[in-house]
Formats: C-alpha cells, sequence, structure tokens
C-alpha cells in the first residue's frame, strides 16, 4: 500500500512539474489537422506533436486559431508554439524559429474534372496567409487571386464555378479528393525551395531556445523510435 502511495505521490509531482506547452493550430486543413464530431481537435500534427510530447515528459493541449495570424501571435507569445502544416521559408525563419522538418512539402494545383486546365483557367483559390498565396502572387500573375480564410471555403468555391483552380499542399487536396470524385489534379507538381520542398515545421517565439530543443529532442526520438512512422501511415497512407 505504501508503495502504490509513494508511486502515487511521485506520479502527481511528475504532473505538475511538468512541461506545459499549448499549440496553436487552424484545424480546418485535414489530414493535417482537423475537428471530430464532438469538436477535439485531431490530425496529424496533433499526433505528431502529442508524441513529441509523451518523450519529452510534458504536457500539450492545442487552441484554434486563424492561420494567417499564427506567426504575428506567436511573436507575442500568446501561446507557446504553432504547429498547422507550416511551411519552413526564409521570410518566416525571420520572424520565428521552426523546429527541424517533421514532414516533406509539396503544392499542387487542383480543378473540377474536365472544366479547365492551368492554360485556360482565369480564376485561382488559395488560402490566406500561405505560402500558396505568396507563390502565386509572385509566380501566378496570369491568374486573378481569391483568398481564403479556410480551405474548405476555397473547395466550396470552386465546385460552385466562382473560381477554377485551387492552388495549395498536395497531401490537403489528396485527402480532399479521397471523398470528392469530381476534383482531379491538373500541372505538375511545385518545389519551389523559395515557399516549398524545405518542408513543415513547429514554429515557436524566436526567444524560446530551450523550448525548441526539447521539441527537436523529441522530434528526433519518435522519428528513431518508429512512433513517427506509425503515426504518417495511419493518417497519410491509410495502414
Amino acid at each position: 500500500m505504501k508503495k502504490l502511495l509513494a508511486a502515487a505521490l511521485l506520479a502527481t509531482a511528475f504532473s505538475a512539474n511538468a512541461l506545459d506547452i499549448t499549440f496553436a493550430t487552424e484545424p480546418t486543413y485535414p489530414p493535417f489537422e482537423n475537428t471530430d464530431s464532438n469538436g477535439k481537435i485531431i490530425g496529424f500534427d496533433i499526433d505528431v506533436a502529442n508524441a513529441i510530447c509523451a518523450e519529452i515528459q510534458a504536457n500539450c493541449k492545442f487552441q484554434s486559431h486563424a492561420f494567417d495570424s499564427l506567426i504575428p501571435s506567436l511573436k507575442f507569445k500568446r501561446f507557446d508554439a504553432a504547429i498547422s502544416a507550416i511551411d519552413i521559408t526564409e521570410e518566416r525563419a525571420k520572424q520565428v524559429s521552426f523546429s527541424d522538418p517533421y514532414y516533406d512539402s509539396s503544392a499542387s494545383f487542383i480543378a473540377v474534372k474536365g472544366k479547365t486546365d492551368l492554360n485556360t483557367a482565369k480564376n485561382i483559390g488559395v488560402q490566406n496567409g500561405t505560402t500558396f498565396q505568396q507563390y502565386i502572387a509572385e509566380n501566378g500573375k496570369q491568374y486573378a487571386t481569391k483568398s481564403y480564410a479556410t480551405l474548405q471555403s476555397a473547395i466550396l468555391d470552386l465546385k460552385n464555378g466562382r473560381v477554377d483552380v485551387i492552388f495549395g499542399d498536395t497531401a490537403v487536396l489528396a485527402d480532399w479528393m479521397k471523398t470528392d470524385e469530381n476534383l482531379a489534379f491538373i500541372g505538375e507538381k511545385v518545389t519551389d525551395p523559395k515557399y516549398f520542398g524545405n518542408g513543415l515545421g513547429i514554429a515557436v517565439n524566436q526567444a524560446s531556445t530551450e523550448l525548441l530543443e526539447k521539441l527537436n529532442q523529441g522530434l528526433a526520438a519518435i522519428k528513431a523510435n518508429g512512433e513517427y512512422q506509425k503515426i504518417y501511415d495511419s493518417w497519410m497512407t491509410g495502414k
């Protein structure tokens, strides 16, 4: 009995002294983050963050924020970290610090099947505050660009004919097409290293050097012990 009591006290002491990490995310971006029928935030990013927290013995929780507010809010330390399919770019790295990449990224175009191609498209939809928006602003000047707070809104306008094409993360668009046979990829994948191809990272305030070190330690551990691969297979390949 005494041993059980001592173990319980030790566990309570650990929980009280454990690092608390609040992650911000924009949970309308499956398979990276979404909400279930009970309103709980779920997804690939969430499972990766939870696995990292388990490795570094931290308590983590998640808050919903608009994507374009993540980095500005992080600069003011309104939360501890942001994990929301954030591409690591040189411009963003001037404002926040990034963990080691936890996912390789690329971008693609989608349209309603048989309706248009990149040569005939006139209007293109992108999510506001993303590298996809930045890329099209620089490299897609032949299109009239419409920005959306969420990808769901862009998809809805695509299906209703308000935009001809959507440009976004390849994995996210592929996830949408699993449940919508009317959509299809068009053109080639884009991996311009200025905007994509550097991978996705967890963002922290530039002053949070100890937190960044711990996150990188946890990420390296889950990649080494196979936990990361299990999470990847579950969300990205359906295994």
